[in-house]
């Protein structure tokens, strides 16, 4: 564990992250990303494309923490009318969930449904798991990095071919490599908590 891990630990073991306000949750979780998640050297990604640095989303989302900012972070911009919150998995599983709770402890109802990349091979080989809604329901589209936006619309297509009004997507951070333009030519909406120069101006504050 580096220092900069560790001192991160020690001052945020004491942080309120169910009850603390929005901006300085935000401020906390960026902090929380530069200490476990984002790293700097050579990197091949899904994508095929390299890249001088990593993002490992799922070091946030499965920490205790780091999933309960990140579904408080995202509620909110999830409109009213929505019925579901949906991601591919495995990267969006714990984002989809964590924000499905957390509207649950603030009185919204916000189904979780997950993507499968291929369909099961068994029961009901089905693309999509979690509640059957109406058809039409609104569902908005969770991932937790985004690069070219592909990995997203390959969820946005399958809930689309399942039936629901699928018109947006939010990240947990957006890499700013071609994903908001493909999104908005494939008519999609689309917001992220932070991007990689957010995440980039940090971690060298935090490294002086």
């Amino acid at each position: 564990m580096s220092n900069l891990t560790q001192n991160l630990m020690e001052s945020q073991a004491n942080f309120p992250w169910a009850t603390a306000d929005l901006t300085r949750l935000r401020e906390q979780l960026l902090d929380l990303f530069c200490g476990v998640a984002y790293r700097e050297g050579d990197f091949l990604l899904s994508s095929g494309q390299r890249s001088t640095y990593y993002i490992n989303g799922k070091q946030i989302t499965l920490h205790p923490q780091g999933g309960l900012a990140v579904g408080r972070i995202l509620l909110p911009l999830i409109a009213p009318e929505t019925v579901a919150v949906a991601g591919l998995t495995l990267g969006a599983d714990p984002i989809v969930t964590a924000t499905s709770v957390v509207a649950a402890y603030e009185g919204r109802s916000l189904a979780a449904l997950i993507v499968r990349k291929e369909a099961k091979g068994h029961g009901t080989q089905a693309y999509i798991e979690g509640p059957t809604l109406p058809e039409n329901s609104p569902v908005v589209v969770l991932e937790d990095v985004v690069t070219t936006g592909q990995s997203a619309m390959k969820a946005v297509d399958r809930l689309r071919e399942a039936g629901y009004l699928v018109n947006e997507v939010v990240s947990v951070v957006d890499r700013l490599q071609g994903g908001a333009k493909f999104y908005q030519q494939q008519g999609l909406k689309f917001r992220s908590v932070f991007t990689v120069q957010d995440m980039q101006t940090r971690w060298r504050e935090l490294h002086g």
